[in-house]
């Protein structure tokens, strides 16, 4: 029979000790990695059980409930999530044997040959289009895969990808987070999309002059500095002015197009004095000039990727698969509430529990393999060749598919009991501290939930509602959410996961997350201090709210 259960999001009748309670499941998967150093399917499974315990005992969720909420998050890891990973690594693997990706790595070395400069392009340049076209981790599996055959350190490029995504989170996806919240919040999505920008603006500035940093010290960003400065400058100022002119929609795909092209054309006239190398690579004399055909060849499977991305995005294909149309029935619902019950948040609101399947349309992952069959066919590639790529990538990606669906069942508990609400609702309780709360809320929402979408979905309303209290525009916080996020992306379990699985680090998630938590910190701390300063001190950029 079906049965109606309220969230509590006090259960402990003080909100403090029932923040702490929400918080253990997040302390004891920070402890499996940093001090136990178990694998990444190992940490989340046992925190997927004290979740489900706490969430029965301390929040009084039905056993069915809890059940549900584990089969929606792990079938929402494996679909879209896993699906995107595991195509875009096909089409990785797909270049590598058929030998283009040789060819790829002789034309940025005619770029240049300095590992420095190569990550801006690719991991910061490159990772920027992608997230804005795709988002749900491809960036970081494509990028980190391309910098490992560059020459790069699995764990150095698994990290610096990682650091390098933050930039384009916010925006990522054709501008889902932002314009899935504003809708949520029923606001007009351009002046969060233009407070967001403006926020952004010394995050964009200064990452590219941090992953040289952690590269190669002060050294490397004396010897850089002419470069990576052009990357930031045209990147940042073409992201600050798409979102302020254009919405939220292209920001991250025209900023890296810009970025990319001034920074290629850059260093046709400049090179560093000293090149920088991780491998013991010396002599670069060898690489001859490539003919344009054979070099365009080579990067077909990621053209093909972007034009394919592209006529996915376009209103016109979506209306195919809209309901009523031809193709409607590659859109399948699986309802779990009929079985089990529903669920009715602390606002009053349901919280759905049904499983949305599009195969086709809204799915990414489809994108990317039409993108790698098309390969198949214009690079001519062997049956044989095609499969045993085929059966690499399914076989390296069993592991992190299912540490990948753990941790999103946890993500999905977290939020269907409460426990993130009551983790947002004990920040929203500190007054005129919350300003510096809250865009660490956003920063536990992707850390929980590994996308800043479904972040700014759990905690849109929360941060709304906390700035009417405090008197303060609502257009901040809700861009404070997103931006707070974008550096959590970067522990994100699944971003963690999804990692090492390109660079052949499965198992060693531990190390990988010890590399980027540190940063992470520091950088919700800026972003803390920044929204502070905004707040009290710089109100007049604070765009105002236009309902819808």
């Amino acid at each position: 029979m079906e049965q109606t259960w309220q969230q509590i999001l006090d259960p402990l009748g003080n909100i403090w000790l029932s923040a702490l309670m929400a918080f253990l499941p997040i302390l004891c998967f920070l402890l499996c990695l940093l001090v136990f150093k178990l694998k990444g399917y190992q940490a989340g499974f046992i925190t997927v059980i004290l979740a489900s315990i706490i969430a029965l005992i301390t929040y009084d969720m039905p056993f069915s409930l809890v059940g549900a909420s584990f089969v929606q998050g792990f079938a929402n890891g494996m679909w879209p999530i896993a699906w995107i990973i595991i195509a875009a690594i096909f089409l990785y693997k797909l270049s590598v044997k058929s030998g283009s990706f040789e060819i790829i790595k002789e034309s940025v070395m005619s770029i240049t040959p300095d590992h420095r400069i190569q990550v801006i392009l690719i991991g910061f340049c490159f990772g920027s289009f992608l997230e804005g076209a795709i988002g749900f981790g491809g960036p970081v599996a494509i990028t980190a895969a391309l910098l490992v055959g560059l020459g790069l350190k699995p764990l150095h490029a698994a990290g610096l990808c990682l650091i390098a995504n933050t930039a384009p989170v916010a925006f990522g996806a054709v501008g889902i987070p932002i314009i899935a919240m504003t809708n949520l919040v029923g606001i007009q999505q351009y002046e969060v999309s233009a407070m967001v920008g403006r926020m952004l603006v010394p995050l964009s500035l200064s990452v590219p002059f941090f992953l040289i940093f952690l590269m190669d010290g002060v050294k490397g960003l004396k010897e850089t500095f002419p470069a990576v400065l052009v990357a930031a400058v045209s990147f940042t100022a073409t992201q600050f002015l798409s979102s302020n002119y254009l919405g939220a929609e292209l920001p991250d795909i025209i900023s890296a197009v810009v970025s990319l092209a001034a920074t290629t054309i850059f260093l046709k006239f400049w090179k560093p004095q000293n090149i920088f190398r991780f491998d013991d690579v010396k002599d670069f004399s060898n690489h001859t000039q490539l003919e344009f055909g054979k070099v365009f060849k080579a990067w077909l499977p990621f053209v093909l990727l972007i034009i394919c991305i592209i006529i996915w995005t376009q209103p016109w294909f979506k209306a195919f698969f809209a309901k009523g149309a031809i193709f409607d029935y590659t859109q399948v619902t699986m309802a779990f509430s009929n079985i089990t019950g529903s669920i009715i948040d602390a606002n009053g609101k349901a919280v759905g529990l049904n499983l949305g399947l599009s195969f086709i349309a809204l799915q990414a992952g489809t994108a990317i393999l039409l993108a790698a069959i098309l390969t198949i066919i214009f690079l001519r590639i062997k049956s044989s060749v095609a499969e045993e790529a085929l059966g690499d990538t399914l076989k390296e990606m069993a592991m992190p598919c299912i540490t990948i669906g753990l941790v999103v069942a946890f993500a999905f508990i977290a939020k269907n009991s409460g426990m993130s609400a009551t983790l947002g609702t004990a920040f929203a309780s500190t007054g005129e501290a919350f300003a510096f709360f809250s865009p660490m809320i956003g920063w536990i929402g992707v850390f929980l939930t590994g996308s800043d979408t479904s972040s700014n979905l759990l905690f849109g309303t929360l941060q709304q509602v906390s700035a009417h209290s405090l008197g303060i525009k609502e257009t901040l916080f809700l861009a404070a959410n997103s931006v707070g996020g974008v550096v959590g992306k970067m522990i994100s379990p699944q971003s963690i996961a999804i990692a090492c699985a390109a660079v052949g680090l499965v198992g060693r998630e531990s190390e990988l997350f010890k590399y980027t938590f540190k940063y992470s910190v520091g950088f919700i701390i800026f972003i803390g201090i920044w929204t502070c300063i905004i707040a009290f001190f710089l109100q007049g950029i604070i765009p105002e709210v236009v309902l819808k």
